[in-house]
């Protein structure tokens, strides 16, 4: 089966990306506007560079074209189990951020597709680091994802995977 990012599943990365519409270099120096959206992504004629502004409905026009041009079509080829929406949804929300070559090769793929939804949601949360360091905004990504995932609640995947840790409230 084929699926497609929903509604909420856009909205899942909006949230975690946050909008900027003057492109900007992230936290590892890679060149990005609107929701996240890199170059890598986009076809020559929507490339941009340092210093481009955007309006807001570009930027969901570039955030979209790269879940269904790029993402979504990957997950789906990845992805070998049956899934739920907002299952696919989480999956695309971290392929987006990691790039789908980082959950081609994760072993959150490897145990979903052998039919381990509960390891391979708690997955998730190994993806939490920059640059080898754990940001806390990475972190709540990670848990936003998982927990849209299920059928941990954000709660039991703190105190399961995060030693009751809350990134959210130091």
């Amino acid at each position: 089966m084929s699926y497609s990012l929903s509604q909420a599943g856009a909205q899942l990365i909006g949230q975690f990306e946050g909008l900027r519409l003057t492109a900007y270099y992230d936290s590892v120096g890679v060149l990005t506007i609107g929701y996240g959206t890199t170059n890598a992504v986009l076809p020559q004629s929507m490339k941009f560079g340092p210093g481009t502004t955007i309006t807001q409905a570009q930027a969901v026009e570039y955030l979209m074209y790269g879940v269904n041009n790029v993402f979504a079509p990957k997950v789906n080829a990845l992805v070998k189990v049956p899934l739920t929406q907002n299952e696919f949804d989480s999956l695309v929300s971290f392929a987006y951020n990691v790039g789908s070559g980082n959950l081609a090769s994760s072993t959150l793929l490897r145990l979903l597709n052998a039919g381990q939804y509960g390891a391979a949601q708690k997955q998730f949360l190994v993806w939490n680091k920059a640059g080898g360091v754990a940001m806390r905004g990475l972190t709540n990504r990670r848990l936003g994802e998982a927990a849209n995932f299920g059928p941990l609640t954000r709660q039991q995947l703190i105190d399961q995977c995060l030693n009751g840790v809350d990134p959210a409230n130091p």
